[in-house]
């Protein structure tokens, strides 16, 4: 057998599918960083332990349904699922109203929807404060939507590859989207109605 990342990969798996449960570890050595990568951009850095045990809880119990492809592309497909479900599980517990933003927030939420780059974002020196606001207002969609929205406007992925990652369907993934920006402009436009 040539001994390349997805040949050894497929070793490894078949070994521990035999009953050599141990050589799990090998994989969990080789990936802990590419899943560190994918859940440390997805979770609070609180949660980043937790989710990827997760993770490679997940994929031992899901080895039998490796087809021999790319494991990497596999374990990443399961780790942002595990994201996904991260924020689901967030969602039924806690809710966050946009009003409790600060208008200042809010004001900056409003140009983020926009078309602005994220280049001027970038320029203003804001980053830190501009992930907070993001972060609580995300808090306010469905877990689904929210996935949604990180994957295509904030990773710059592509709707397809968005949906290959979450096992939906293209036209899903747009509803989502449009759904969300939907949402969060009506979110906003209340709160400012509201104050004004």
């Amino acid at each position: 057998m040539e001994n390349t990342p997805n040949s050894d990969d497929a070793e490894v798996v078949r070994r521990v599918l035999a009953g050599d449960v141990n050589s799990f570890r090998r994989l969990v050595e080789r990936y802990g960083g590419l899943v560190a990568g994918v859940v440390r951009k997805r979770v609070p850095l609180e949660h980043l332990e937790d989710t990827m045990q997760d993770v490679f809880i997940r994929a031992y119990k899901s080895l039998p349904t490796f087809k021999h492809g790319s494991f990497p592309a596999w374990l990443s497909t399961i780790s942002v699922r595990t994201c996904y479900d991260f924020w689901r599980e967030r969602y039924r517990c806690n809710e966050l109203p946009v009003s409790a933003l600060t208008d200042r927030h809010q004001a900056w939420l409003e140009n983020a929807l926009s078309d602005r780059s994220k280049e001027s974002y970038r320029e203003k020196g804001r980053e830190k404060e501009a992930r907070e606001i993001l972060d609580c207002a995300l808090a306010s969609l469905s877990p689904g939507d929210r996935m949604a929205i990180e994957l295509v406007y904030l990773e710059g992925l592509s709707v397809k590859e968005a949906a290959r990652l979450l096992g939906w369907s293209v036209p899903n993934v747009k509803v989502r989207l449009f759904r969300s920006r939907r949402k969060l402009r009506e979110l906003l436009t209340k709160q400012n109605e509201k104050e004004g």
